[in-house]
């Protein structure tokens, strides 16, 4: 009733009016760009919060293989899936004190840094010199589109069973060609591409969980996108952006509901 409330008052709204809120565009809601933090883009699976009513993360009409922005909680249904442009990929080495030792995210581990190179196996999981566990994440900075034309900044950061798909989806970014006037052809910028996400039902021994599905769109539709997807690779390059904080000294790897 709300929404519907708010969508009437919205189209009621006078053509002065509308004409002074363009004017007055982006007055005190600009801020500085380091303060801007990214959001995850996750996919809820059987265990996650976010599809139990009785906890505080639930996001109401969600379910498993959905995925979801962790900061404003809106979802996309995994079947359909969403279009993205990828803008920027970058690899992290993360370290987490084992799940049942109690779990805990340590930070990240630079990727020149030796230990990165002395980790043991064991089962599915590298292990650290000092037993902590060492997380590779492939991290894609994208902008999420909206039916609408607009996007939403996200990161979509894939672990475990996921880095399949993302060197996968990276295999596929390097072939892109796109011809020229002369006929010849050019792998085209990493931010003039469209992809869509979504999920998909997998298994193992140890159980079901859902992962990540990546196919191709095409090229970006118009210049604003190319010029918006460049600036926000920019800004990331230039460290004026980060990700949301969402571990804390006391979580856990935010994927261990995964059965690897």
């Amino acid at each position: 009733m709300a929404n519907a409330v708010a969508k009437k008052k919205n189209a009621e709204l006078s053509t002065d009016l509308l004409g002074d809120i363009m004017e007055f565009a982006g007055e005190g809601a600009t801020f500085d760009s380091s303060e801007m933090e990214i959001p995850f883009i996750r996919i809820a699976q059987a265990m996650s919060p976010q599809v139990s009513k009785s906890k505080p993360e639930f996001i109401k009409g969600m379910g498993q293989g959905d995925m979801y922005n962790t900061v404003t909680s809106h979802f996309w249904e995994g079947t359909d899936g969403v279009e993205i442009v990828p803008c920027y990929q970058t690899t992290k080495y993360l370290e987490f004190t084992p799940r049942d030792e109690g779990g805990g995210f340590h930070g990240e581990i630079p990727a020149d840094s030796p230990r990165i190179r002395t980790t043991t196996r064991n089962g599915s999981k590298e292990i650290l010199d000092n037993g902590n566990e060492l997380v590779k994440s492939d991290q894609h900075f994208c902008l999420v589109l909206d039916e609408d034309g607009g996007f939403q900044k996200a990161l979509i950061d894939m672990k475990s069973t996921q880095l399949k798909v993302s060197r996968r989806w990276k295999s596929q970014i390097a072939s892109q060609k796109v011809k020229r006037p002369d006929g010849t052809s050019v792998l085209p910028p990493l931010f003039a591409t469209r992809w869509r996400i979504g999920t998909v039902e997998q298994s193992n021994a140890q159980g079901t969980w859902y992962n990540y599905t990546v196919s191709p769109v095409g090229l970006v539709e118009s210049r604003d996108m190319l010029l918006d997807a460049k600036a926000f690779r920019d800004s990331i390059q230039a460290g004026e952006v980060k990700a949301a904080s969402e571990v804390t000294p006391a979580s856990t790897n935010d994927d261990e509901d995964i059965p690897f």
